[in-house]
């Protein structure tokens, strides 16, 4: 017999008779959710629910709200935050996971769901799918590229450790830095699993980036991640794609050091340099102080042999050379000779040239004397004043001639200048320009000109129409010039 339309009452959970069913007291919405609220967590209580995870939202809250689903159904969930921080790994959208919890209702929006207390994902296989597909992805953007590793120190000053502060691998490596190199260690303390863990380590990595060089916090020249072994869903937080671009993007060179020999995450494919071990890491990130003293021993010692064979193969090779040179007395015996020889000659001609010098002198000596230089110096003077007036003769001479052809060029000058033929009655008529008009039909009407006489100049206007012709009949003076008027 079916219920589905028979009387309810919710204070006892019994289907009452449709007689009864007005007897029933009435309820509010607020009391209706409240009782259906507690015959769902009465009925179901703690279940384990295995799905698909759907659409996943985390506000602000930090609670997780998400939807669980199979091929036919979905149902809520949400992870309150204080269980959303002791997860291992953060759910994804297509993860298959199991979850298990309580089951309850939301009266305000009239729906059930699931709160999830523990939440893991529902075989190895689904995460190794997804890290598979993870690391495709950013194999795919470049981050896993060989050319962008950097190359490690060989011996850094400053080394900055990203790991948890009170596990058993921050020991480790200090204590083997110890051993081998001592260098200044730097702690970026951490939360190596759970929810936050990508989040932090991600900040560590990009924090010791932020630090400054010559700030009062010395910069790493090395950075080391590291963590102690653990099952897959314990290393997840190193999976995440956070923390494998915070790897990618560091400036400082980095060592990855997660897990034991066996395990990989994907920022061991992001970092610089791979460490199998936490202590391995340390063992990469210096070298061995005894063993570099050592080497340095034996190469000063190489040096020191090898320099002193190089100076006994040099001294070896200055004495044989040695050998094969003349001695210096027998180089310079030659030269010395020649030079007691020009010595002699250079005194026996020094003396020649003086002998010859004073010969000279006395000769010279002997012919000049005081009378016969008074004698030359007269007979000079008497040659001198006979010169001095034979030259002014010939000047006198020479300016009377000058002057004779001189007055001679000045009257030819004078016969032929026009300026003889206007002191005889003529004029020379001159143009606007000022030039002589040498034409008659130069003249135009209405011309201005000017007459030039012996005596001076006179301004005239031609008149009439054109030029004046000859009449062939002398002038009265008996010329037979015309009249330009």
């Amino acid at each position: 017999m079916s219920t589905g339309s028979l009387p309810f009452d919710p204070e006892t959970g019994e289907i009452v008779e449709e007689g009864a069913a007005s007897n029933l007291a009435e309820l509010t919405v607020s009391e209706l959710s409240q009782a259906i609220k507690r015959s769902l967590e009465d009925t179901f209580g703690y279940v384990r629910v295995r799905g698909e995870v759907g659409r996943v939202s985390r506000p602000g809250s930090g609670h997780v709200y998400l939807d669980l689903k199979d091929d036919k159904a979905v149902l809520a969930a949400v992870i309150w935050k204080g269980v959303a921080g002791r997860l291992r790994f953060f759910p994804e959208q297509g993860m298959e996971v199991v979850a298990s919890g309580r089951i309850t209702s939301f009266p305000g929006q009239s729906k059930y769901q699931i709160v999830i207390e523990t939440l893991e994902p529902a075989g190895e296989g689904a995460l190794m799918a997804l890290l598979e597909e993870r690391k495709k992805k950013l194999t795919a953007e470049g981050l896993f590229d060989d050319e962008r590793k950097k190359p490690l120190p060989f011996l850094p000053e400053v080394i900055g450790v990203v790991t948890s502060p009170t596990g058993a691998v921050i020991r480790d490596i200090l204590h083997r830095l110890a051993d081998r190199f001592p260098r200044h260690v730097l702690v970026w303390p951490v939360r190596v699993q759970g929810e936050s863990c990508a989040a932090e380590v991600a900040a560590g990595i990009a924090g010791f980036n932020a630090l400054e060089e010559g700030g009062p916090i010395p910069r790493p020249d090395l950075l080391i991640v590291a963590r102690g072994g653990g099952s897959l869903e314990d290393l997840w937080g190193f999976n995440e794609e956070v923390v494998v671009r915070a790897a990618a993007a560091s400036d400082i060179p980095l060592i990855s050091a997660v897990g034991h020999e066996t395990d990989w995450t994907l920022i061991d494919y992001a970092a610089d340099w791979r460490a199998p071990t936490p202590t391995a890491a340390a063992e990469r990130a210096v070298p061995v102080r005894s063993e570099l003293a050592t080497q340095l021993s034996d190469l000063a010692a190489r040096n020191a042999r090898g320099l002193s064979r190089a100076m006994t193969e040099r001294r070896n090779r200055l004495t044989a050379a040695a050998r094969g040179l003349p001695r210096p007395d027998d180089i310079l015996a030659l030269a010395r000779q020649r030079l007691d020889g020009a010595a002699g000659r250079l005194v026996l001609g020094l003396r020649t040239t003086v002998e010859t010098r004073r010969t000279r002198f006395a000769d010279v000596r002997g012919r000049l004397s005081v009378r016969p230089m008074l004698v030359q110096i007269g007979q000079h003077r008497r040659d001198l004043s006979r010169l001095g007036a034979n030259a002014r003769r010939g000047i006198a001479r020479l300016l009377a001639d000058s002057d004779k052809r001189l007055g001679s060029a000045a009257k030819l000058l004078a016969s032929l200048s026009y300026q003889s033929v206007l002191a005889r009655g003529y004029a020379v008529v001159r143009g606007p320009d000022d030039r002589p008009v040498t034409s008659a039909t130069a003249v135009l009407p209405g011309m201005a000109v000017a007459l030039e006489f012996a005596d001076g100049r006179a301004a005239a206007h031609v008149d009439g129409e054109g030029p004046i012709k000859h009449s062939g009949k002398p002038h009265k003076d008996g010329s037979d010039q015309g009249s330009l008027f």
